[in-house]
């Protein structure tokens, strides 16, 4: 996977900076890949990521197109914290096959199969959109923009905040969507007759209804609001329903 980058944490206060920073429990790392963001102070998406520790180095999986942000964020926060932030150079290898010795579960959904960091690239053929949209598992840059609340974008269902680890950047705006409003707007599975570009708009009876996304086959992923998305809609020349 050349479009991943690996951002290692190491220090006496690596652990602590980083559990204050972003959506998942970072003590869960000591023992298996988490998936996490960090969000800014209004809730809005910056990165998500894959977080794993080894040998007192926190590895921080992320895609390369957000790295240099990433890295960039956590210098910022990190003050004069004893925490070192540096590039780690290895392979990111994922698949749905016979795991290689060493890998890790996919904590987002049992069939997204594992992920594996060393020397060695052990990536398969997987058909990884198909997946995505199969299981409504976002993507960065693609479904995940900086526009994204994580919680309109499933991140409780992939594991990818806790609610019970106390504060993080942005936590406050993600607690009150968790226990005080009801979610009007969400990434959604419809089924498509048809296709349209990434990004394209879509309405219902004319009205605006929301974003098509990522397609596979007759499914596609959409950022919708729910209240006009309860018949037939419309993206460019595209058919949509919700299943």
């Amino acid at each position: 996977m050349t479009d991943r980058t690996v951002i290692g944490l190491s220090g006496p206060e690596a652990f602590d900076l980083l559990q204050r920073l972003v959506t998942n429990n970072v003590a869960k790392s000591r023992h298996a890949l988490i998936y996490a963001a960090l969000l800014t102070p209004q809730g809005k998406y910056i990165a998500d990521f894959f977080v794993t520790t080894r040998d007192d180095t926190i590895l921080i999986d992320v895609a390369t197109s957000h790295a240099p942000t990433l890295a960039q964020k956590l210098m910022m926060y990190r003050l004069r914290a004893d925490v070192q932030i540096d590039e780690v150079k290895m392979v990111v290898s994922r698949g749905t096959g016979q795991a290689p010795d060493g890998a890790m579960a996919d904590p987002r959904h049992p069939d997204l199969g594992w992920r594996f960091y060393g020397d060695t690239d052990y990536n398969d053929t997987t058909d990884w959109d198909a997946l995505r949209v199969a299981h409504v598992i976002p993507e960065t840059g693609v479904e995940l923009t900086a526009d994204t609340y994580i919680l309109e974008a499933g991140f409780e269902q992939l594991n990818g905040v806790d609610f019970r680890k106390g504060c993080y950047v942005g936590q406050e705006i993600a607690a009150r969507m968790k226990h005080k409003t009801e979610l009007k707007k969400g990434l959604a599975q419809v089924t498509i007759t048809g296709s349209a570009p990434v990004g394209s708009d879509i309405t219902a009876d004319g009205k605006p209804a929301g974003t098509l996304y990522t397609q596979s086959g007759a499914l596609a992923l959409a950022h919708l609001r729910f209240d006009r998305a309860t018949g037939e809609m419309k993206s460019g020349d595209a058919s949509l329903h919700r299943p």
